[in-house]
């Protein structure tokens, strides 16, 4: 037997009890989901969160509905906070060690998810395994198991004081590997927990020009910027000719759609796209099919998910749909339970159902207004606050406005474009744009991570809307009055570029 035939037999092998556990979700999706649940329940049934909710006796699903509060972050945070000055028996059993570090949320920079042992090996690890052994099942030929991964991560820090972590989940993920997956990824794990990122894009390039790369993973944005790197430091053309035996990239955290093209145009062969959803939170779910983008959900790794019809969102009891209920096509709010200690917990992402058997999803979106092309996360809240920071610094009054990405071509790099009806035009407009950008960082840890030196995105891109554009604009759609309003942030230009036409 050749011997990439054999590498591949040893890791069939491997892989065969995380395609047992996929074959076995798929059949048996409600059971499943239940059994998590319970089990979830029993483990944390002791601590302060399980008898305040009286876990103990909870014997059915829809008296964990009845008992347990859906929550969002703000109302969760005390919890976490106490958990991260190393209270042990919070929200889950024992003592949290490691904190994921995102931004989203409404009233502070960042926010902290809890990552426990569980989540990390049951959930996290595992998923990273069936998105293998998927990958595996789908090309049987496959050589990436003979080369490396490059991977990029984030980097972490210690909450003084308690002796617990927090960083990027990438980075939790990368210093907790064991060393056997660690030979299989490149940069090492040193490269990859650095902090300063011009440095570490440096480092990873020196890295990993002479190694033998068989796959990519990573958040498309980030990545992007180090491959046009490479590119630039080797003086070739393509990828392939850096890495002949690049065959795949695994990827998540922001839509693909505006960066496919990119990479189409990355290499002269064919390079194969699956697509990951994961998030601080868990791993939700992998694209199992080659041609296709929907994801399968994950039922097996701790998480139990419950859904919010969003026409439903903002009702003050809204009704909560189980996994058997879902409707292909409605667009539901997620809620997950996790091992991780989460209860009911609303993580702002939206999903679609395009198939029940089994059951495969699209991310839709975000319950909130959002820019999140390059991983940023920027809600609407970060940017109505850094517009009053910059018209309190400036004098301005600003009456309608809209942002959207400018998306990565070739070497460019990315931004955001704003465009703002003044009632009250600011006397300097560079220094207005100039503070509005420092403003969403000193709000934003995501954006500003991505504004650092310019290496993901630019400065903010401002442009002035004359007097009753937007009402012109609304109008124009036959959306006046009523419930009504311009989208603040959006995550596509569809707003934006008509309403930059009707400017001109």
């Amino acid at each position: 037997m050749p011997a990439q035939g054999l590498v591949n037999k040893v890791m069939e092998l491997l892989m065969s009890k995380r395609m047992r556990q996929i074959e076995n979700f798929i059949k048996n999706p409600i059971e499943t989901q239940e059994n998590i649940l319970f089990n979830n329940l029993s483990i944390a049934r002791n601590t302060e969160y399980g008898k305040l909710y009286g876990f103990n006796e909870i014997d059915s699903t829809n008296e964990f509905q009845s008992r347990v509060p859906l929550v969002k972050y703000e109302d969760f945070e005390p919890f976490i906070e106490k958990a991260r000055k190393g209270v042990p028996d919070v929200s889950w059993k024992g003592k949290i060690k490691w904190f994921a570090k995102s931004s989203g949320t409404t009233n502070a920079k960042s926010k902290f998810i809890p990552i426990s042992e569980e989540s990390l090996d049951d959930c996290h690890y595992a998923a990273g395994k069936m998105m293998f052994a998927i990958y595996l099942h789908n090309h049987p030929d496959t050589e990436i198991f003979k080369n490396k991964n490059l991977r990029l991560g984030g980097s972490s820090e210690i909450y003084q004081k308690y002796d617990t972590l927090f960083g990027d989940l990438s980075a939790i993920l990368i210093d907790n590997l064991p060393f056997y997956a660690e030979l299989r990824n490149t940069p090492n794990k040193q490269i990859s927990l650095m902090t300063e990122w011009e440095t570490k894009m440096k480092a990873i390039s020196q890295a990993v020009i002479q190694e033998d790369i068989g796959c990519l993973t990573g958040v498309p944005s980030w990545m992007l910027v180090l491959l046009n790197n490479i590119l630039q430091e080797t003086g070739k053309a393509k990828l392939d000719e850096v890495w002949p035996m690049l065959e795949v990239f695994f990827h998540g955290g922001i839509s693909f759609k505006p960066y496919e093209e990119n990479y189409r145009n990355l290499t002269h062969k064919k390079l194969n796209f699956y697509e990951i959803y994961n998030a601080s939170e868990g791993f939700f779910g992998i694209q199992d099919q080659s041609d296709s983008k929907d994801l399968l959900l994950l039922l097996d790794n701790g998480i139990f998910y419950e859904f919010i019809p969003m026409e439903e969102f903002e009702s003050d009891n809204p009704r909560i749909v189980q996994l058997q209920d879902v409707e292909i096509g409605k667009n539901y709010a997620i809620v997950i339970t996790t091992n991780g200690g989460l209860w009911r917990y609303i993580i702002g992402d939206t999903v679609k159902f395009t198939s029940k058997d089994p059951f495969r999803i699209l991310v839709s979106g975000r319950t909130k207004h959002f820019i999140n092309a390059f991983g940023e996360e920027l809600i609407i809240e970060n940017a109505e606050e850094g517009l009053k920071r910059a018209c309190r610094a400036t004098g301005a009054i600003v009456k309608e406005f809209t942002a959207a990405p400018i998306y990565m071509e070739g070497n460019e790099k990315g931004a955001h474009e704003w465009l703002i009806e003044f009632e009250k035009i600011p006397e300097d407009i560079e220094k207005f744009t100039e503070l509005l950008d420092n403003s969403l960082q000193e709000l934003n840890s995501d954006y500003e991570a991505k504004r650092y030196k310019n290496i993901t995105l630019n400065q903010l891109k401002l442009n002035i809307a004359r007097e009753n554009l937007f009402f012109e604009w609304l109008k124009s759609r036959g959306k006046l009055g009523g419930q009504n309003k311009v989208p603040r942030l959006a995550n596509s230009r569809e707003f934006l570029d008509p309403l930059l036409e009707m400017n001109r």
